[in-house]
């Protein structure tokens, strides 16, 4: 297959555990021909399909010049068989701007993945919302009064933006509401910006866990990220450490329950970040771990998602 995946600049991979490498690399290691390009090469003219100027790339297994780059030519996107969209967020106008032009795209014929009109209706951390039964009591406002409430209610929270990643911008507030008042004008902007807030789990302390759905299946073994020293965040970017671990029968329940309903809108493939048995948070731009699961366990995620790429585009 010709593949393009749309992701971040190719010179700021940290191959040692990129997810998107890893599928570069596997595609590669089954023939497949690999081009990437970012969101801002994305163009649309009246009268010519989508088009960007695209990296041709062969992977050299050097991880100090881990690319060569064959090619850069100006193709439309109907001309590969499957764009893997793998763009980090923020979520923002930019990003779902990027989502209208591949949704274009994909009018014009071609195939990409995640379905981009499933990205624009499943922000990550709002998409939580359609599942009640699977979170933790959670509050979603610009009130600042509600937040205040809501603390008063469940006495320790966590407190995150809508639009940050790898455990940007989370702050907890426990009991004695400690700076909640500086923390709420912080996130809030005297009412300009959206917050949600979450009673805090204290099973963060056995690890915030991805759980990776591929074609509406789990993944057999998941990453518990467990924060470490004094920090209440897990993320890995947030120096959490990352302990792979087979999938425990409540979590591996909770994604047969929503995995098969997400696929069958377009998004082939969903990290769920769970704590304890309650998800914060469902994934969808571009999940992570795959790298890490792999070589801790021997559990080929790369080869999975590459499989179930193959027969998604074949479709």
């Amino acid at each position: 297959m010709n593949l393009l995946f749309v992701a971040d600049p190719l010179e700021g991979f940290k191959t040692y555990k990129d997810s998107t490498f890893a599928m570069m690399r596997e595609a590669q290691r089954r023939g497949h021909r690999i081009a990437a390009c970012d969101t801002p090469d994305l163009r649309w003219q009246t009268g010519s399909p989508v088009v960007a100027p695209v990296r041709e790339i062969e992977l050299t297994g050097d991880p100090a010049q881990w690319f060569r780059q064959t090619g850069h030519p100006t193709r439309a996107l109907t001309e590969f068989d499957a764009i893997v969209m793998r763009k980090d967020p923020p979520f923002d106008a930019e990003f779902i701007y990027a989502t209208h032009l591949l949704s274009q795209a994909e009018r014009e014929g071609a195939k990409v993945f995640n379905k981009p009109s499933a990205l624009r209706e499943h922000p990550e951390k709002l998409a939580i919302l359609e599942f009640p039964q699977f979170i933790t009591p959670t509050l979603v406002t610009r009130s600042a009064q509600a937040i205040r409430d809501f603390h008063a209610q469940h006495q320790d929270v966590i407190l995150k933006p809508l639009d940050g990643m790898g455990g940007m911008g989370i702050f907890r507030v426990k009991a004695d509401g400690l700076n909640l008042g500086s923390i709420i004008e912080t996130l809030n902007q005297d009412g300009a910006t959206t917050v949600m807030v979450q009673r805090y789990l204290p099973q963060i302390s056995e690890g915030d866990k991805r759980v990776l759905v591929i074609a509406g299946k789990p993944v057999p073994h998941c990453l518990a990220r467990i924060p470490q020293g004094n920090e209440v965040r897990g993320n890995l970017a947030a120096g959490g450490k990352g302990v792979a671990q087979p999938l425990s029968d409540a979590d591996r329940a909770t994604a047969e329950a929503i995995g098969p309903l997400l696929a069958a809108r377009g998004l082939l493939l969903v990290g769920l970040d769970i704590i304890g048995t309650s998800i914060t948070e469902i994934n969808v731009t571009s999940p992570t771990c795959f790298q890490e699961i792999h070589d801790q366990t021997g559990c080929d995620v790369p080869a999975l998602f590459i499989d179930a790429l193959e027969a998604a585009a074949r479709g």
